[in-house]
């Protein structure tokens, strides 16, 4: 079953919640995790891949933001993957263990995956859809935490 950490951020800012969400895919990906970090949208996706190219000078985080070529295909050969997945609009059923949330939504495929981590940031939308995604996990029977940061 999947486990659910809600960190609740005191920033209402969205850059805060894109470092957040780098801070986790590092530590994740140094125990040997592969993650999916999930972007409400485009503009979201490229900037954290700008911070994980940049947030820790002495680290490297392999990721890449899955695309769609024409064909519906991702944009990388399946050999090249790197353990790090960052998308905005597809789903990439090779990565299962952490799946990071910066959507304002509850993803669909989250119950595929090992653990769960929702980050909230001070914004009314993200409050509002993270009450409503506590009570649909609690009420499934997930386990859930939260931790105030």
């Amino acid at each position: 079953m999947t486990r659910i950490d809600f960190y609740v951020l005191s920033a209402s800012d969205d850059k805060s919640r894109w470092q957040f969400a780098c801070r986790l895919a590092e530590k994740a990906v140094s125990r040997g995790n592969k993650v999916l970090i999930a972007t409400q949208d485009e503009a979201a996706s490229r900037a954290v891949d700008e911070l994980l190219w940049t947030q820790r000078p002495e680290s490297f985080v392999p990721h890449h933001i899955v695309g769609q070529n024409t064909d519906g295909q991702s944009s990388y050969a399946p050999t090249a993957k790197p353990p790090v997945v960052i998308t905005h609009d597809l789903d990439d059923i090779d990565h299962h263990d952490v799946l990071v949330n910066i959507r304002t939504t509850r993803p669909e495929q989250f119950s595929r995956f090992d653990r769960l981590a929702e980050i909230v940031i001070q914004q009314p939308e993200v409050l509002e859809n993270t009450r409503q995604s506590y009570a649909f996990y609690k009420q499934r029977g997930y386990p859930v935490q939260t931790h105030k940061l």
